[in-house]
């Protein structure tokens, strides 16, 4: 018989941190049903990341965002993080520019914060920043409206309550999906080195454990609404790719460098394994478009996590930065579809 994550303590080192956890968990609002009226058609949505990356890139942004407006089939679009590089300034202007581009897009646009637009804020080329005084920008900038998405439109559920306005979720016919603010830099756990720090400081420490319960609770509460309601897949999003490839390349991955991303996978295997259905994880980071399965049975990042195998678990990685050139369209089945594959996906080009 699976055991059940949801009544399974999440592995945290300290009873203290379980407690929080359990308590962040108690604090999400129920799952009513689903918040946008729904019929049981089959549809699309489209998921960029990384971009615009550099002045090229930014001034062909807007042809960017009518490639996706004019792709009228879509439900929604996801900006799955890093809407910058990373050599370049966090100012207020450059986000209330790209907040400007936003509000152009007629489809409801779902953003999670990428590492470029506030943990990497503290090099000097990015303008040494503190990431936290900018994270704090971003959620002014860009969630000032909780619980709505940018662009178009559509009711979601947030973490708003918990300070994390950023963390949504929402059903669109039997299909859940959890966009969650996981971040690079091994979770924003590599020091700030712009300002003079060797080590992670107290202040930093205390954001990456409040923000990683908070995520672990929203991706338990996503999974145990998608097995009340009977849901035929559950959607996971964020910036980090926790399965970077480049980390493989040569010896065997260090496990310190990915410890900011180990309870969070906890979290997703667990689920994954107790849900009877089909699990997506959609990411950018790498830059590289990738479709893997990378916690299956045989996976070196297996050892690397000490996991077991999750081999309902299918990953797609967006291009991003230099190898923007494309969105990625899923297509959800209809809700009379056969198969296990409720979700299928295609790069399209972008016209310039």
């Amino acid at each position: 018989m699976k055991s059940n994550p949801a009544a399974v303590a999440v592995t945290k080192t300290t009873t203290t941190a379980l407690a929080l956890a359990l308590g962040l968990l108690a604090a999400q609002p129920a799952q009513a049903a689903d918040n946008v009226a729904d019929d049981k058609e089959a549809f699309t949505f489209a998921a960029i990341g990384d971009i615009p990356y550099g002045e090229t890139e930014i001034a062909k942004f807007p042809s960017r965002i009518q490639d996706l407006n004019a792709d009228k089939g879509l439900k929604f679009v996801a900006h799955v993080g890093d809407i910058k590089n990373g050599s370049s300034v966090c100012s207020d202007q450059y986000f209330s520019y790209i907040r400007t581009q936003f509000d152009t897009f007629t489809h409801p646009l779902v953003y999670t914060p990428g590492d470029n637009e506030w943990v990497d804020c503290h090099r000097n080329n990015n303008g040494a920043y503190n990431p936290l005084e900018r994270l704090d920008k971003l959620r002014e900038v860009f969630f000032n409206q909780p619980g709505k998405t940018l662009g178009a439109t559509m009711p979601v559920k947030s973490q708003e309550n918990l300070g994390l306005p950023e963390d949504v979720r929402f059903t669109k016919n039997r299909v859940a999906f959890s966009v969650l603010n996981v971040q690079g830099s091994n979770n924003s756990l590599l020091p700030w080195t712009g300002l003079g720090k060797t080590a992670p400081t107290p202040e930093q420490l205390a954001e990456v454990e409040h923000r990683t319960d908070a995520v672990i609770a929203q991706i338990h509460q996503t999974f145990a609404d998608a097995r009340r309601s009977n849901d035929r897949a559950v959607v996971l999003m964020e910036q980090a790719d926790m399965f970077d490839p480049s980390l493989l390349a040569g010896a065997t991955a260090d496990p310190d460098t990915v410890s900011g991303f180990r309870e969070i996978v906890q979290a997703v295997v667990d689920e994954t394994n107790y849900f009877d259905a089909p699990v997506y994880l959609v990411n950018g980071d790498s830059h590289v478009f990738a479709e893997d399965q990378p916690l299956a049975t045989g996976s070196p990042w297996l050892d690397i996590y000490d996991s077991p195998a999750a081999d309902n678990l299918q990953r797609i990685t967006v291009d991003g930065a230099g190898n923007a050139v494309d969105y990625v369209r899923f297509t959800v089945t209809g809700n009379s579809a056969p198969g296990a594959d409720v979700l299928s996906w295609e790069k399209v080009p972008f016209s310039g």
